[in-house]
């Protein structure tokens, strides 16, 4: 027990060293003054390699890679991940939202570290189909996260699927590879071809999605143990995750990336804390699995129908009750806060650019050092606790429903 208790506390020591560290000697600044030069004049650069593959555009071309993007989306992953716990694939479920928690964070800090343009719109004709791509229009470029996402997340299934199987033939292999490969170059082709990135982008994507995918699965066994069996477990990712929330570079201008951590942040905190509560009633290795005549498609289905609107349920009721929660408890510590979305009554604490950048920005001088000049942005706070509800409710409430209705 004190040894587990020792190396948690090494590691969030080590990370609240490096958050400090890190802002005394602007870490962030000065990699960004080192890299950022170089990738803009490879983004400029490769304008005409944009231009000469969109010079094949076609009302097909368009519907293919902007479907494509779609399925290999941040919100596409949100949604496909609780059915994957529904179908008896805890293990997996839960490996694919801890590593898509990790990709999210790693490839948004890269983005915000370097904060490199995305290919200049015009001459570049930016296709965004969809709000979320309007959104992911407004990060900065490289990596490129779908690409990086992919490679993470398609390797790991596959990974997963040839373990699970225990199948030694090397055609399938072959052919499993062969798709994930085709997928991940078509993703790449399609995300120049919209407009959304330039090559240098997609190749830091290749570089940085198979040095994570190597590293997770050296370790996912490990995580795995730790998170179904440790110990301080839910302390232990509580404390990590508020810890990773100020551990975020501040980009030179606000951009999305930083919701979609803190989101994410709280989705893998409340899969984590959910798990290790219920873990031997209900995402144990021996739960019914789908296509078996313990789980059947349409008891499957009759999972979907109950689970999805229930999540759906929580997620308003967590943000609620967090919208109402938060500004309590910071009134009563003398916190001062504002809100630029969610709580409109504060949105006007503090006006223009300097109120987005304060939500990005300074996060350890003002938890270490406080001042009564610093005001802190209660969105984040809202919205991890919203996403971690879901999440909680995900694989603690609805496998609860489930037992309840013989599910």
């Amino acid at each position: 027990m004190e040894n587990i208790a020792l190396w948690q506390g090494l590691a969030l020591c080590g990370i609240v060293s490096w958050i400090f560290i890190s802002s005394c000697l602007n870490v962030t600044q000065k990699l960004r003054a080192l890299v950022q030069p170089w990738v803009s004049h490879h983004v400029i650069s490769e304008t005409p390699i944009s231009l000469q593959i969109q010079k094949y555009q076609h009302g097909f071309l368009d519907a293919l890679f902007s479907g494509l993007s779609c399925v290999v989306s941040v919100p596409f992953y949100t949604a496909f991940l609780p059915l994957l716990f529904w179908t008896g694939h805890g293990k997996l479920a839960r490996q694919m939202t801890l590593l898509m928690a990790f990709c999210d964070y790693s490839g948004n800090c890269i983005k915000d570290v370097v904060s490199a343009p995305r290919p200049s719109s015009p001459p570049v004709k930016r296709m965004t189909a969809t709000k979320d791509e309007e959104e992911n229009a407004l990060e900065y470029g490289l990596p490129s996260s779908h690409i990086l996402n992919t490679i993470c997340l398609s390797g790991y299934l596959l990974h997963y699927v040839l373990s699970y199987s225990q199948n030694q033939d090397a055609s399938l292999k072959f052919a499993g590879l062969a798709i994930v490969c085709l997928i991940v170059c078509l993703t790449g082709i399609g995300r120049i071809y919209l407009g959304m990135h330039s090559v240098i982008d997609i190749i830091a994507g290749l570089a940085i999605g198979f040095a994570i995918l190597a590293f997770w699965l050296s370790v996912h066994d490990y995580v795995d143990s730790f998170v179904v069996s440790g110990q301080n477990v839910t302390t232990f990712w509580a404390f990590l995750s508020f810890l990773l929330l100020f551990a975020y570079p501040t980009p030179e201008i606000p951009t999305p990336s930083f919701e979609f951590h803190s989101a994410f942040t709280g989705v893998a905190f409340g899969i984590v804390a959910g798990v290790q509560q219920t873990y031997h009633q209900f995402h144990h290795e021996a739960v019914p699995h789908i296509f078996t005549p313990q789980l059947t498609i349409p008891a499957f289905i009759g999972r979907v129908l109950v689970g999805l609107p229930t999540i759906l349920v929580v997620k308003y009721c967590s943000k609620a009750l967090a919208k109402w929660i938060l500004p309590v408890v910071s009134n009563t510590l003398g916190i001062p806060i504002k809100s630029t979305s969610y709580i409109p009554m504060l949105s006007g604490s503090v006006a223009g650019k300097e109120s987005e950048k304060i939500k990005q920005s300074g996060y350890a001088m003002k938890l270490l050092f406080f001042s009564s000049q610093d005001t802190f942005d209660v969105d984040t706070g809202i919205r991890f606790l919203q996403y971690s509800g879901l999440a909680w409710s995900v694989v603690d409430l609805v496998p609860s429903l489930f037992s309840y209705l013989r599910l």
